[in-house]
């Protein structure tokens, strides 16, 4: 039975590796970003693919995004990333910062997941949080704003859980084919993460888009409320 899958940040990276594992394992996907392009060139490729572009942090823009779904079978919410590059040399710069890693992290995701929610199918609904290595080794604010995803993610599958829908988080680790890093990704940077893994080598977008679909399967159900890293070993779970 083909179901219906929903990736936030779905046009580039990690957002557009996990949609097209879905889409190649043949389900219908609805890719959610804020730039139309890219989400554009993701759903020219699959006839199971579906753009809507949108700013997530937006309500009105959440409350559209919703209209366009009947039903939803898995929830993925990927958008986000480090995102301030103003100053911080006051604290209203610093409140601007903390601001706009929240809403770009947090909210997002928030109203995403609370719109999508009466549409979720009992049982068998799937929500997975995108969160990262530095919600656990520290990484400043945008560390912070993943961290709290992991709290949430605890109190849904709390609440969920009885309705058979599971909520767990994908920390990945360094993955060094997207945008996240910009103008800081160079041989000497790349080389100083792949140092910090045990394996020796960086994440791809592959590597954290199987761990997304694996908890998004329908046998993964006795897996809930959980933290999944994904980082070659840089910081060892516990």
């Amino acid at each position: 039975m083909t179901r219906r899958i929903v990736v936030s940040g779905g046009g580039t990276g990690i957002g557009r590796a996990i949609a097209v594992a879905f889409a190649r394992a043949g389900e219908d996907v609805t890719i959610v970003g804020r730039r139309a392009d890219v989400l554009a060139k993701v759903a020219a490729e699959f006839d199971t693919v579906t753009a809507v572009a949108a700013d997530l942090s937006v309500p009105a823009d959440v409350e559209r995004v919703a209209a366009t779904l009947d039903s939803v079978d898995v929830v993925v919410n990927n958008a986000g990333g480090a995102v301030y590059d103003g100053p911080l040399s006051t604290l209203e710069d610093q409140a601007a910062q903390w601001r706009a890693e929240l809403d770009a992290n947090v909210l997002t995701a928030a109203l995403l997941t609370t719109a999508l929610m009466p549409k979720l199918t009992r049982p068998g609904g799937r929500i997975v949080f995108m969160s990262s290595v530095a919600a656990v080794k520290g990484g400043g604010v945008y560390g912070a704003a993943k961290a709290a995803l992991h709290g949430w993610a605890y109190a849904l599958a709390t609440r969920l859980g009885p309705d058979g829908i599971t909520v767990n988080v994908v920390a990945p680790g360094y993955v060094a084919d997207t945008e996240f890093f910009g103008e800081r990704m160079s041989p000497e940077f790349h080389e100083s993460r792949v140092r910090q893994t045990l394996v020796g080598r960086g994440g791809v977008p592959d590597d954290i888009a199987a761990a997304v679909t694996y908890l998004a399967a329908p046998d993964a159900g006795y897996i809930t409320g959980q933290v999944i890293h994904v980082n070659g070993g840089s910081a060892l779970g516990r």
